[in-house]
């Protein structure tokens, strides 16, 4: 299984010299199984640039998964390539459990007058599917959702292929429940032994009292979650659209300043775009 990040900004899309370390465009991974089956992570401005991709490799086929409906999440979806295309055949699922569909969702990003092109117009063939709170698979990769404490609902979620295992929980606010809600525990069980975990990280323990309920966590906090979990390699995304790359560098820093000191075999990392890792 191979995992690689389109974006990792929170929020929305920045831009400038202070930020090129770890790129400016929000959510959107992409995995690909052994076998070469396709599934994509949200539509966050990060996928025009896979979608570039997908074009010149003249793939047609894969599937897209959503966390959640937030705007930083499916903004980047009229700008992807492949659904301009008559070839491609997507399927798109989304929460069974959310007020409105997936379709209902993406339609609107590209509603009159602020987008030119309507849903309806687009030339790609699309299958929709609903996500539930069972495990499903996707080629020879089995997935797990769980509830994300998030405002308006969303879904994590573990990938498992040939005993390798990829947890992504981007916002995910572990310092306070929002309706829906897992508990900690659950979230540890969830993350158990992973190989890679990748967590929302946005706030400093400082920032956090201000911004509590606005739905993301500390980067303490996820590494909490990584140590009771026991995972292999915690990754941070979600990275506050302020937060130049120095600044990423030094939560970075004291994450690992903290596993030392607790003489932790954890390794941790900040996601940069572009940033490809085979499990």
């Amino acid at each position: 299984m191979k995992v690689k990040f389109w974006g990792a900004r929170g929020s929305i899309t920045v831009c400038g010299k202070d930020y090129l370390k770890y790129g400016g465009d929000t959510t959107c991974v992409e995995i690909r199984s052994k076998n070469n089956d396709l599934i994509i992570i949200d539509a966050g401005t990060g996928i025009r640039h896979l979608g570039k991709r997908l074009i010149e490799e003249k793939r047609t086929s894969f599937d897209m998964l959503f966390t959640h409906s937030h705007w930083d999440h499916i903004m980047g979806f009229p700008f992807f390539g492949p659904i301009y295309r008559k070839s491609s055949n997507i399927i798109l699922r989304g929460c069974s459990f959310c007020a409105e569909s997936v379709k209902e969702v993406l339609a609107k990003t590209m509603r009159p007058p602020g987008f030119p092109v309507k849903f309806e117009e687009i030339s790609a063939s699309f299958k929709f599917k609903e996500i539930s709170a069972e495990k499903f698979e996707i080629g020879g990769i089995k997935i797990t959702p769980i509830e994300l404490s998030h405002p308006n609902f969303g879904l994590g979620y573990r990938f498992e292929e040939d005993g390798k295992s990829f947890v992504f929980l981007t916002d995910n606010e572990l310092g306070f429940s929002h309706p829906g809600a897992r508990s900690f525990d659950d979230y540890v069980n969830f993350c158990k032994d992973a190989d890679l975990l990748v967590h929302d990280g946005e706030y400093t323990e400082e920032e956090y009292p201000k911004k509590k309920t606005w739905g993301h966590s500390t980067n303490k906090q996820a590494l909490d979650l990584a140590i009771k979990a026991k995972v292999k390699t915690l990754g941070f995304t979600h990275h506050n659209q302020d937060r130049i790359d120095i600044q990423v560098d030094e939560m970075l820093d004291s994450c690992k300043k903290d596993v030392r000191a607790k003489n932790l075999n954890l390794e941790c990392f900040s996601v940069q775009v572009g940033q490809e890792i085979e499990l």
